[in-house]
């Protein structure tokens, strides 16, 4: 027990048994080099004896020792299964240290090892009582392990009573026990049901992931939605409003490891073909230290694949320091993605070359190997250029010994030996001597080499190449054989061999291309975005290919969207239910309220209302016992002492249970008594929210006072097709933009209306960084489209746009830009563009006319020409005028349209009633602007023969 107690240091370390048989195996003399293996499995068995003596010691201090090494055996990834019987045997302890790290070993071990958990069940009952959470969380763990359907009862009980557990965190661990029980026994699904329910009835904030439901849709809003979003963005949007879901994908990276993990791999599949998209945010894929491996290595990923003319400097500096990363598989990668970048951009493969070479002489093994293998790959693509670099790596070559590396730089001398005529031969010399002790990989290039410097030089290396070939004709590896022989029938021609000896050169010395260094997500788009496919880059079991754009256009209706007013409650509602509290917390206080009310701003009916109020309630409470609370101020009640007759009124004192009028004819002075603080405080600020309810109430217009029917949004009756010039060609330089009215619910805010702009380079050069000004001298909110980096010449590019005119035809005037210039321009809406279209019923239609009468009415009478007095005439006419829809009305003559204000969604009504030859045109809104302009043209459109 005294060796092995060496190895496990203050910190609680604990080193494996392995690694100390090692150890032990390397000390001379203690064991014969014949049974070194059988010595390593010894020590094993040695070691696990030892542990079960710690473990069966009457000594807690011995058992704590033995858990705690076998767990971190656990940790390790070896094997402890077989210390199984000896470990449960102190599932009882009275320790609880040593409790807690026997169930950590039995969570791990209860399911391999189901007949002895079996043994100890009455144990973990126990343990489901035990003070500790720890233990009974860690009880019901090892409880819902054991894979055997006799328990299933037992198993049913203790999650149930997990399930009403007093801590959180037992009762977390019921939830997750719930799907083992359900994979045990399906029949036991209804009443695991009823666990659900109860434990999504918690109102802990412990919040349990993988069933209550409040977590869930929080999950599924932040995550399956934006991923959806950006799917549907990738497959369906214009190439300029990709960069929309770009900040909310970026801001997903600030989750856990797992999100980061998904969302990385989307934006690297995105990244190959759309590189703008991200670049901005370029700093938000630099790699953290705290980043795990799998991170890193997609943040390098994505950090290539954004990489070009203008920032490769930064992101080769970015790279300069991941190379010297301790993570080994990292920094193999980062050299992998600088031959990347050299192979992609063309200016910067020698300084890449360079870089490279200086890392040749790393003292990491890992990393001079990587280089090896990317200069390869590189010097293929220019070779006669690079001779001295394949010079300065001969001359390394004994100082590396990576097989793969060693390969490579073989590879490169034989391949481009006549570049190198003097060192080529003097490196087979070399590998001559060390053929035997060489990797097969190594043997293989070694094989290689001697071949093609005997067709090259075969003057300084005919024997050197005879001696490898019969080396090579007796090596273990019967690859390296066949090679061997293959080589010597086709470079040395004998009887044997055939006309293929003639073709020797052109086989072996073919000019082979260059290999191309691309991303690893290259092919994962042909999967869907967020898919489980799409990250293991595999058809995984019920994925669904994304389905054809369809051959016919849907009906339009499917647009339509039933949009429900929301409720305007009268703030008389809210002065009801705030008395009704003060009725209540009145009652419970006994306060009595002051007969005439302090406030003297603000309306007479707020104060009439509170007076009221006041009085009435004092009446109720009059048999009471209350306390009266001084409804004047500090100055005025300071005079209680010489007007004691007037404390009834004031009420600054508590009234005594006997009469107050006996008291005055025995001329006893009763004993004052102070009001609490706390109370005239809180009747104080009572009377202050109740004053200024009243005051909200009586000065609220009386739209407030009733609530609109639900309006349902409809598809516009008429969709004009007329562009409007916003920018001259002249006036932009080459870049001409109209704008239309699209007529649709604008997608950027419900307030908005949807506008078209068709920008236009009719000059001879390209146009970049088309943009709108961030400063709108009128100060409409408007939602820019996105930046166009580059519009070519004679090209065009349609771009949506939305503004808030807020119910007006004032002009939106802003700045659109080039990347060299800035062109003042306006927007000026018709007033008919403001609406957009509803549709109702007749009934509502009446009712909601019959609201907006009086000064919300406007009416005039007007003569039409013969062509206009038709129904077909009409309603093309009023549509083309205005986005309004058009109600079905059971009146002949009669034409009705109902439409909403996009910025308030106020009502606006119309109808037309056709007297021969006159015609009434009445609108009804509470816009009384708007529908004053609406009638003017209205009549000019009536009254025109034109269409």
């Amino acid at each position: 027990m005294s060796a092995n107690s060496v190895s496990y240091n203050e910190q609680g370390s604990v080193e494996s048994g392995v690694d100390a048989a090692q150890e032990n195996s390397s000390i001379p003399g203690s064991f014969s080099s014949g049974g070194a293996a059988f010595s390593l499995f010894s020590a094993d068995c040695k070691k696990n004896e030892d542990l079960k003596e710690m473990l069966e010691s009457n000594k807690e201090s011995l058992k704590l020792e033995a858990m705690k090494r076998i767990v971190g055996l656990i940790a390790k990834g070896k094997n402890a299964s077989e210390l199984f019987p000896a470990v449960v045997k102190n599932v009882a302890s009275k320790n609880i240290e040593l409790k807690k790290l026997v169930y950590v070993y039995l969570v791990r071990y209860a399911e391999e090892q189901q007949d002895l958990a079996l043994l100890s069940i009455s144990t973990f009952q126990r343990a489901l009582k035990d003070p500790n959470q720890l233990i009974r969380a860690s009880a019901l763990r090892v409880l819902s392990s054991i894979r055997v359907p006799i328990i299933v009862p037992i198993m049913m009980l203790a999650i149930k009573e997990a399930a009403t557990d007093l801590s959180p965190y037992v009762r977390k661990t019921a939830a997750h026990a719930i799907q083992k029980l359900y994979s045990l026994d399906p029949d036991q699904k209804e009443h695991l049901i009823e666990v659900i329910e109860k434990l999504l009835k918690d109102k802990s904030t412990v919040k349990y992931l993988d069933i209550h439901t409040n977590m869930t849709k929080m999950l599924l809003v932040i995550k399956m939605v934006v991923m959806a979003v950006s799917q549907l963005y990738w497959h369906l949007a214009p190439k300029h409003e990709l960069s929309i879901i770009t900040k909310s994908l970026v801001r997903l990276l600030r989750s856990h490891r797992e999100v980061q993990y998904i969302v990385l791999q989307n934006i690297a599949t995105m990244s190959i073909q759309r590189k703008g998209m991200f670049e901005p945010f370029m700093k938000s894929f630099y790699v953290r230290s705290t980043d795990a491996t799998h991170i890193k290595t997609l943040k390098l990923e994505i950090l290539t694949n954004l990489a070009n003319e203008a920032n490769i400097s930064t992101i080769l500096r970015e790279f300069q320091t991941y190379v010297k990363s301790q993570d080994k598989a990292f920094a193999a990668a980062t050299i992998q993605a600088i031959g990347r970048c050299a192979t992609n951009i063309s200016e910067v493969t020698d300084t890449c070359l360079n870089g490279l070479v200086l890392l040749l002489s790393n003292r990491d093994e890992t990393v001079v190997a990587e280089s090896v293998v990317v200069i390869k790959k590189l010097l293929q693509t220019q070779p006669s250029q690079h001779s001295d670099i394949i010079k300065h790596m001969a001359k390394l070559f004994d100082n590396i010994t990576v097989p793969m590396a060693r390969a490579s730089i073989l590879w490169l001398m034989g391949e481009y030996c006549e570049h190198v005529p003097k060192i080529a031969p003097d490196v087979l010399r070399k590998m001559a001597k060390t053929f035997t002790n060489e990797e097969d990989i190594v043997k293989l290039q070694i094989v290689n080499l001697a071949a093609k410097l005997y067709l090259t030089n075969s003057k300084q290396t005919k024997l050197l190449t005879q001696y490898i070939l019969n080396l090579g004709k007796y090596d273990q590896n019967y690859d390296i054989r066949d090679r061997t022989r293959f080589i010597r029938q086709l470079i040395v021609p004998n009887e044997k061999s055939g006309a293929l000896s003639k073709y020797a050169r052109r086989i072996l010395m073919a000019p082979k291309p260059a290999p191309v260094l691309q991303s690893a997500f290259k092919d994962r788009d042909r999967f869907q975005l967020g898919t489980l496919s799409h990250t293991l880059n595999s058809q995984a079991s019920g994925y669904l290919e994304l389905s054809d754009w369809p051959a016919v256009a849907p009906d339009q209706s499917v647009r339509n969207v039933e949009v429900v007013e929301p409720v305007r409650l009268p703030c008389i509602f809210i002065l009801f239910y705030f008395l009704k509290i003060m009725l209540k917390m009145s009652y419970i206080y006994k306060l009595k309220w002051p007969k005439r009310t302090v406030y003297t701003q603000g309306s007479d009916v707020a104060n009439s209302v509170v007076s009221v109020f006041v009085c009435g309630y004092n009446r109720k409470q009059k048999n009471g016992n209350a306390v009266k609370v001084e409804s004047r101020s500090e100055s005025e009640s300071g005079s209680e002492s010489s007007s004691s007759e007037s404390s009834s009124e004031s009420g600054s004192e508590l009234d005594s249970d006997s009469d107050s009028g006996t008291d005055q004819k025995k001329n006893t002075k009763p004993k004052p008594v102070q009001s609490k603080p706390v109370m005239k405080f809180f009747v104080n600020c009572m009377c202050s929210l109740l004053h200024l309810c009243v005051f909200l109430a009586c000065q609220f217009d009386a739209v407030s006072w009733h609530v609109h029917v639900s309006l349902q949004a409809s598809s516009p009756v008429f969709v004009p097709e007329t562009s409007h010039e916003l920018l001259h060609r002249m006036t932009g330089k080459g870049l001409s933009a109209q704008y239309r009215f699209t007529r649709q619910p604008c997608i950027y805010g419900n307030s908005m209306v949807s506008l078209q702009l068709t920008l236009s380079n009719s000059s001879d050069q390209a146009l970049e960084n088309i943009h709108i000004s961030e400063k709108s001298s009128t100060g409409q909110n408007i939602h820019r489209f996105n930046a166009i980096e580059r519009l070519e010449p004679q090209a065009s590019v349609t771009v949506s746009m939305g503004v808030d005119f807020n119910d007006s035809t004032q002009a939106a005037n802003f700045q659109l830009c080039t990347k060299e210039d800035e062109f003042s321009v306006s927007i000026q809406p018709a007033v008919g563009e403001l609406l957009l279209p509803i549709t109702m019923s007749e009934a509502d239609f009446t009712k909601e006319q019959g609201k907006l009468m009086g000064m919300n009415e406007s009416s005039a009478t007007i003569t039409m020409t013969p062509e206009n007095v038709s129904s077909q005439s009409v309603n093309r006419k009023v549509v083309s005028v205005a986005n309004i829809g058009v109600i079905p009305s059971s009146q002949e003559n009669i034409y009705r349209f109902a439409g909403k204000t996009v910025s308030s969604g106020s009502l606006v009504l119309v109808s037309v009633a056709l007297k021969d030859p006159d015609a009434v045109i009445t609108i009804n809104t509470e816009k009384t602007v708007i529908g004053s302009m609406l009638l003017r043209q209205f009549k000019t459109a009536l009254t025109n023969s034109g269409p």
